[in-house]
C-alpha cells in the first residue's frame, strides 16, 4: 500500500457514521473490498483504522512473540482490545462502534489524520489539543528521531 496523505475534518451522526472525504476514500479505493480494522490507538485517546492488508501485516509482527512470556501475553491483549473489523458502505461511509466513539470521546466533529499506511480518527477538539501540546516539543523529537539519519546523497 502506499503512504496516505492528508488531514480531514469532518462530523459523525448520532448512531457513529462517518462520511469519508472523497480524497481519502480515493486514496482508499483499492482496500474498500478487502475491509478495514478499527482499533484503539496504544498512545494517544484516538483511533486507528487499518487497511486489511496493513493489519494483516502488523499480526505477522505480533504472531512472532512468545504468547508463554506474560509480558506478551499482556500486550497482545491490550493491543487488541475493541479490536472491530468494519467496512465501508456503498454511499462511502463508515461506522464506529459505540465502545469506540466513548473510548476516543468522539463528540460529532472529527478529523481523520493519516499516519503513513493508518488513518487516525480524532476528535477534533481532542486533536487540536494534541497538536498544540507539542508544537514546543516538536523541533526536539524531530531532532531526536529524524537528527541522525542520511540519505545515501548525505542529506538530512
Amino acid at each position: 500500500m502506499n503512504t496516505i496523505i492528508g488531514t480531514y475534518e469532518c462530523k459523525v451522526d448520532t448512531k457513529g457514521r462517518l462520511m469519508l472525504p472523497a480524497p481519502l476514500k480515493k486514496q482508499l479505493s483499492q482496500e474498500v473490498n478487502q475491509g478495514f480494522v478499527l482499533k484503539r490507538s496504544v498512545f494517544q485517546p484516538c483511533l486507528e483504522l487499518y487497511p486489511m492488508n496493513e493489519w494483516n501485516v502488523m499480526m505477522q509482527k505480533i504472531n512472532k512473540l512468545n504468547r508463554f512470556v506474560k509480558k506478551n501475553n499482556d500486550f497482545i491483549r491490550r493491543f487488541t482490545a475493541g479490536v472491530k473489523i468494519i467496512e465501508i458502505d456503498a454511499t462511502g461511509r463508515l461506522l464506529i462502534p459505540k465502545d469506540l466513539v466513548v473510548f476516543a470521546g468522539i463528540d460529532k466533529d472529527i478529523v481523520l489524520s493519516s499516519a503513513v499506511n493508518i488513518v487516525e480518527i480524532w476528535d477534533k477538539d481532542k486533536y487540536e489539543k494534541s497538536i498544540d501540546d507539542s508544537v514546543m516539543d516538536f523541533a526536539d523529537l524531530a531532532e531526536d528521531v529524524m537528527g541522525n539519519l542520511n540519505d545515501e546523497d548525505g542529506i538530512s
